[in-house]
């Protein structure tokens, strides 16, 4: 077969994958309860390590103790742990909320930063948080990489990178700038109800056909 041949099926393998997972997740969005920047910001730091039904549950308090930046700067790192020492890494968390705060309250005026690469200089945010906040707030174009869409990906062969930041930019390539927010979603749904870390469902993945983790073993039941 020739290269044009491979190359217009794997073209075809890759769309079938994206408007099944439109189909099966029409609305899937994140699970994260928030109401403003703020609390996303809050919750997302929050999140890593941690599962978002955990967040939601310190959250409920913390925002009617500490309900923005500017309270949340005047915090000393200690105060702010008693609200999330029930979160995975509280600690370094709480360090990182407090000192962010208190540069978006200096330096942007009480309002995130809605630059990428200043957003990532903030403490407490990496790739995937700035990438969250871009898409959830702002609205622009952003596809954030969790171990969610690392797994599912990497095993629905959308991508093959060996980090987030490769995954991140091979899907970025395939899908269109217009899905990256709702690709996001839909690969973080598949992989909480279906693509699992430790015993994928692949018997009753609707995606089994087109799977390479599963075209790989010869079994596409």
């Amino acid at each position: 077969m020739q290269k044009s041949q491979l190359y217009e099926q794997e073209e075809a393998r890759i769309e079938s994958i994206l408007a099944k997972l439109a189909e099966y997740y029409p609305r899937a969005k994140t699970s994260l309860v928030f109401s403003n920047p703020y609390q996303l910001f809050v919750a997302t730091v929050l999140s890593a390590q941690t599962t978002d039904e955990q967040v939601n549950k310190i959250t409920s308090t913390l925002f009617k103790a500490v309900p923005s930046f500017a309270d949340m700067s005047r915090m000393e790192p200690a105060e702010l742990e008693r609200y999330i020492q029930s979160c995975g890494l509280y600690r370094q968390k709480s360090k990182s909320l407090v000192v962010s705060s208190r540069i978006i309250i200096e330096k942007y005026g009480g309002d995130i930063p809605s630059d990428f690469t200043q957003l990532v200089k903030l403490p407490g945010v990496g790739r995937k948080t700035a990438n969250i906040i871009l898409g959830s707030v702002f609205g622009k174009p952003a596809i954030a990489v969790d171990t969610h869409v690392f797994r599912v990906s990497r095993r629905l062969g959308l991508a093959d990178g060996g980090n987030v930041e490769q995954v991140e930019e091979q899907l970025k390539n395939i899908i269109p700038v217009s899905e990256w927010i709702n690709s996001h979603h839909r690969l973080i749904a598949h992989g909480r109800r279906v693509c699992h870390a430790r015993k994928p469902d692949c018997e009753n993945c609707f995606l089994n056909q087109l799977c390479l983790y599963v075209l790989k073993r010869g079994d596409t039941k």
